[in-house]
């Protein structure tokens, strides 16, 4: 007998957890997660916690590295790539008996399914569980299955034992060099981590630069401080083929061939919606996910899908969670639920590189040239940068006709400071806004005010022959 539920989730990542203590927990709904594996996803298993925890070693190491330039003289750092590895999945597991434990939605009043589900009715969900299928019956369904690794079709990629950004999480320490194919955040993280940790990694990169979807000069800089922490980056090359050799893997590209003990690929991300189902209802779905409308909607009303396995939505923890939340809105309180399209986002290399709304090219092609000025502060010039010994870094902020658009920092800690920028944009303020907020000083957002009174003093110079004039007919 199909048991009734006023949700039904599939997919308990980022986006499913949220969805189920939101429905659960807050609106007391009958909610039913179906996981076919661990409750978590990618951000814990495979994404966001295990990179930010090498990427955190990785900066001890830089800084035991580096301690000289601030007069405290250290050895070499001693790196056990074992214990770093291991600490990572110490971290892992804390989160996973806490945070994410199934006793804690099942304490919500979430009823927990495990196994592979498949959309078999507009209001129907099928299980196959170990102990044969289960039908669920629903008001709703929210789609959260997250996504896996692009493999890119590359001669010879199935010949040699690979990594990518989950598997690389799943061993028991990394390979002892590495080629990396992909430029992009993943692999930048990444290949900054594994360089400082001792290494040697070589990044090949099809584009012309570095995570090509952030402001140009500030990839630039960024890919410059990564070569010159030993980073060795290919840019403007394909690989061609790949085979067993050398020490473990031979890349072969159109520049030459690179060899190392290991490989990993770090190519971009395809949706997992295949074999849920939603194309046997007329749901359009492909590489990039289910299509949605602007509420989260597939084509049947009763069938929203959030995260990465939603098309065009951007394939962030942050905005899975935030979509997941407010596609529950919508269901149960309709025309409340619509999506934020304004989504900041950072590259998490040391400095991090942050970003939200427009860059320079896209609001000069949207509002034309004649519209648009682009406003910077160099890190040179920032006092708190001074003394932590960071000044390779920039803020860079976009107006159009003084209203910001876009900001972009390549700064330590930009993920942080990057959401005054983001929350002005989202309000359509003004850069001489700004200057009316007080920063604290010392600091790296201290600098975001400096832009803004930079501009306004340029504005009261373009007056001072005015006040002169007014003066003397005073």
């Amino acid at each position: 007998m199909p048991q009734q539920f006023d949700l039904v989730i599939i997919g308990l990542g980022s986006g499913g957890t949220i969805a189920a203590e939101f429905a659960a927990g807050e609106l007391g709904l009958n909610v039913a997660a179906v996981e076919r594996a661990r409750i978590g996803g990618d951000c814990l298993w495979t994404g966001c916690v295990p990179s930010k925890a090498l990427i955190a070693s990785a900066r001890v190491a830089h800084t035991v590295r580096t301690a000289a330039e601030f007069g405290i003289r250290t050895p070499e750092p001693d790196i056990d790539l074992g214990a770093v590895w291991e600490r990572i999945k110490q971290i892992q597991a804390g989160i996973a008996t806490t945070d994410d434990s199934p006793e804690r939605f099942r304490e919500l009043g979430v009823e927990l399914v495990e196994g592979d589900a498949r959309v078999t009715g507009y209001r129907e969900v099928t299980v196959d569980t170990a102990d044969g299928p289960r039908i669920l019956t629903t008001r709703y369904i929210l789609v959260c299955t997250g996504s896996r690794p692009a493999i890119p079709s590359i001669p010879g990629l199935d010949t040699v034992p690979y990594l990518t950004s989950e598997s690389l999480f799943e061993i028991d320490r990394p390979p002892r060099s590495l080629v990396m194919i992909g430029g992009g955040p993943i692999a930048t993280e990444m290949a900054q981590s594994m360089v400082r940790l001792g290494v040697p990694t070589t990044v090949i990169e099809m584009a012309h630069r570095l995570v090509p979807r952030d402001e140009p000069e500030l990839a630039d800089r960024l890919g410059r401080i990564l070569r010159d922490e030993g980073v060795d980056i290919h840019l403007a090359t394909s690989a061609t083929a790949v085979a067993p050799g050398g020490d473990g893997v031979v890349v072969e590209t159109d520049e030459g061939d690179f060899t190392a003990e290991g490989l990993v690929v770090a190519t971009g991300r395809h949706a997992n919606v295949d074999g849920l189902g939603l194309d046997a209802f007329g749901i359009p779905i492909g590489p990039d996910g289910a299509e949605v409308d602007g509420r989260n909607r597939t084509l049947v009303s009763s069938i929203y899908v959030v995260g990465d396995a939603a098309a065009g939505r951007p394939n962030f923890t942050h905005s899975a969670a935030h979509d997941a939340a407010l596609a529950v809105r919508d269901m149960f309180f309709p025309g409340t639920g619509s999506p934020v399209h304004l989504v900041p986002w950072c590259t998490f290399t040391d400095p991090e590189l942050a970003h939200v709304g427009l860059t320079a090219a896209q609001a000069r092609e949207r509002h034309g040239d004649g519209a648009v000025t682009v406003h910077r502060h160099e890190l040179t010039d920032n006092d708190r940068a001074r003394v932590d010994g960071a000044t390779d870094g920039l803020i860079v902020v976009v107006t159009v006709k003084d209203r910001i658009v876009g900001a972009h920092a390549l700064a330590p800690g930009a993920g942080e400071l990057i959401h005054e920028l983001g929350m002005a944009i989202q309000f359509g303020a003004k850069l001489k806004d700004l200057t009316d907020m007080i920063h604290v000083y010392p600091t790296l957002a201290s600098g975001i005010g400096r832009l803004a009174g930079d501009r306004s003093m340029g504005t009261a110079k373009r007056y001072r022959s005015l006040t002169k004039i007014t003066r003397w007919l005073g």
